[in-house]
Formats: C-alpha cells, sequence, structure tokens
C-alpha cells in the first residue's frame, strides 16, 4: 500500500497545534511515535484521519516545513499585556467560518440592492466614547428603558442582539466550531471579534462566556464596527487594554451599557456600596456585575485594589449561574449563524439563487430534513 513522505516536524507541529492530548493521538494512532522518528510512514488514509483529528488541513502536510499561520485580522488581544502569537485551529476555523458567511451575504445584499450601511466607519477612535456610546444607542434603541422591560440577562441580551441585527449587523454567537459539539471555543483564548463591511458587518461572540459578558462583549465589538475596524479582542470590563482603538471601545462598551450620569443617579449620597447594591445596580442596567464593579472603579467610588479584589470570586459566581442545559436545535442554529443571514440563505436557497449544497455548507449541516425543518422554522 503507497505510503505518504511526510516531514516528522509537520507531525509534531499539528499535535501541538490542535490542542488535544499527546495521550489520546498515541493511542488513536498507535504508530504516530513512528512516524515521527522516520521509522514508518502513513498511508493517505491515515493520514487524512491525523488531519481530521489534529483539525489541520490535509495540504499542510505536503509542505517541507510548518507554516507560520496568521489570523486574516488584526489581532489586539493581550495575556499580561503580552501579544498572543498562536491562534488555535479552533479560533481559525470559526474565523474562516464567519468570513465565508459574510462575503455570500455582501453577495447576497448586492444582488437585493441594499445600501450601504452609513454608520459603518463613521467615527474614528479620536471620537470622545461618552457622544460615541450616545449615537451608538440611538442608533440601537437599546436605552435604559428598553432593557428595563426585560426580565434577565438572556432576554436582554435577545433584544440587544435583535436591535443589532435590525440595523443590519449580522450577529452570530456559539460556544464551538461550527456545529460541532466536541469542538468548545475558549473564552480565556478569545471573547468575540467585529468583521467590518458596509453591507455585512459581522459580529461573533463566543458564547461559552456568561450571558452578562456577552452583553459587554457585543457592545465592544459594535464600537470597532463604528469606526470601521476588523479585529479580535479579548474585550472585559477587568481589561486595561494598552492598545489605544481597543481601549476606546472599552470605554464606549461601559459607556453604552452603563452611563456615568445615570449610574450616579442611582446611588444615593453615602450610600453603602454592599453586595446588594451591586446586585441591583446590575439588575437596573442588565449587566454583569463586573461591568457595574468597573463603572464604580471608573467614577471613584471603589479603588483600583477594591476592584481587583472583588471581581475574581464575582467572575466565578457568575460562571456557575451561567451553566445552563441546551435548548432547540433550530433556535439554537439561528443564534449560531444569525438570524438575518440565515433568513436571506434561506430565502435565496429556496428561490433558487443558491444551491443546497452551497446552502448546507454554509449552515453546516448535511441533510435534507434538518434544512427543511429550519426553513419552516423561521418562515
Amino acid at each position: 500500500m503507497p505510503r505518504v513522505d511526510v516531514n516528522p516536524k509537520l507531525l509534531h507541529w499539528a499535535c501541538d497545534r490542535s490542542g488535544r492530548s499527546w495521550e489520546y493521538l498515541y493511542r488513536r494512532f498507535p504508530k504516530l511515535e513512528q512516524w515521527e522518528t522516520g521509522e514508518s510512514k502513513p498511508t493517505f488514509k491515515q493520514l487524512e484521519d491525523f488531519a481530521q483529528a489534529t483539525y489541520t488541513p490535509i495540504g499542510y502536510f505536503f509542505l517541507s516545513e510548518p507554516p507560520a499561520e496568521k489570523l486574516p485580522i488584526s489581532d489586539l488581544r493581550t495575556l499580561e499585556n503580552k501579544r498572543i502569537e498562536h491562534p488555535s485551529p479552533d479560533l481559525l476555523h470559526t474565523l474562516y467560518i464567519c468570513q465565508r458567511r459574510q462575503a455570500w451575504y455582501r453577495d447576497y445584499a448586492q444582488s437585493v440592492g441594499q445600501d450601504k450601511l452609513g454608520y459603518i466607519g463613521s467615527l474614528t477612535s479620536d471620537f470622545p466614547p461618552e457622544q460615541a456610546a450616545e449615537q451608538i444607542r440611538q442608533s440601537l434603541d437599546f436605552d435604559l428603558k428598553a432593557r428595563q422591560d426585560c426580565r434577565s440577562w438572556s432576554e436582554a441580551l435577545r433584544y440587544f442582539i435583535a436591535q443589532a441585527e435590525n440595523l443590519g449587523i449580522l450577529v452570530m454567537i456559539s460556544g464551538v466550531v461550527g456545529n460541532n459539539n466536541n469542538r468548545p471555543l475558549d473564552p480565556e483564548e478569545f471573547r468575540g471579534f467585529a468583521l467590518s463591511d458596509d453591507l455585512a458587518p459581522l459580529v461573533f461572540i463566543n458564547g461559552k462566556d456568561t450571558k452578562a459578558a456577552q452583553i459587554f462583549t457585543l457592545a465592544h465589538e459594535i464600537a470597532h464596527l463604528w469606526i470601521g475596524e476588523s479585529t479580535l479582542s479579548d474585550a472585559g470590563p477587568a481589561s486595561w487594554p494598552s492598545d489605544r482603538i481597543e481601549n476606546w471601545c472599552n470605554v464606549v462598551a461601559a459607556e453604552f451599557l452603563v452611563p456615568m450620569q445615570e449610574l450616579q443617579e442611582a446611588i444615593s449620597e453615602n450610600e453603602s456600596l454592599a453586595d446588594e447594591k451591586v446586585d441591583e445596580l446590575a439588575q437596573k442596567f442588565k449587566v454583569s456585575t463586573l461591568v457595574v464593579l468597573r463603572r464604580l472603579f471608573d467614577l471613584g467610588y471603589i479603588t483600583r485594589e477594591e476592584f481587583q479584589e472583588a471581581y475574581p470570586g464575582e467572575l466565578s459566581r457568575l460562571k456557575r449561574l451561567s451553566k445552563s442545559g441546551g435548548g432547540n436545535y433550530y433556535l439554537t442554529q439561528e443564534v449560531r449563524a444569525s438570524r438575518r443571514f440565515v433568513r436571506a440563505l434561506v430565502t435565496s436557497t429556496l428561490e433558487g439563487g443558491t444551491m443546497y449544497r452551497d446552502a448546507f455548507k454554509l449552515l453546516g449541516i448535511k441533510k435534507t430534513q434538518t434544512f427543511s425543518s429550519l426553513s419552516s422554522g423561521i418562515q
């Protein structure tokens, strides 16, 4: 049986890159150690299986050296104020999926004569954050009164997404790569990203994060769209980004969600800021207590040391509260792929503008029955 001559360094690189345990890979591929030492070579079928197991494009194994993979958009993530150099295959695949969907939607928008979205790139990072937040708030109609009518963070997030999509933004929230529940995304690696476009702006939010954190990330990524930036972020109320643009978007997101003036009005003079008051403010503004704590620091009500001391414990508590079971697959699919995108794709496919094969690839599904059920659910 023909064998494939693969540079052992590529095999080792693929194992490291995948993030999977060596124990698992050695157990699944008993001859992997021999392939790495050059004692034996894999068959093409074995190489295909290995590529799938390590989330590696099979073409990479025919290179002479491991490729230097670069993100297709600017990367503003940091860990302890240092850039994160190596993106995981999960992150890369998620980006590529979103880029393909965005490209399709842009073509679709042009075909139906959609006007360009004037707010994309309408501001710069020199614009006062408070005024930027107010502009975005008015455009989205997502003010404090609208949020107070929501009963929970989840409901506020759904309303926020709906308002963003009504404005033409494709909002995709998923905690896995595509529809593969065996490939969870790591919020420690990234919280979200924005793909700016004047016909098909897209925001992706890591669904493994808490619902309250997702609200902040969505606000942060939308701020990137307002200045026309496509970028990968690690937005969060506890971060003090060294990058000027990332810091601007953080400030805009915080002001958008918890305006300083309204926060000051919600706190009586000499009032205690005990846990109960922080919870009350979080419920009032429909944000996480982490955002409230950050805004209290911004206003000078608590010190930076008090904020940093309270943050880890509160983060752990929110993570415990956010754990929940699965939901309806077809409703989940609309969230993962954007209701606006799914509706357009289904319409185009049923009208003959898009081949079923292409629609299935864009949605990450294989069965006609799944597509039919999905399409009936959104019409």
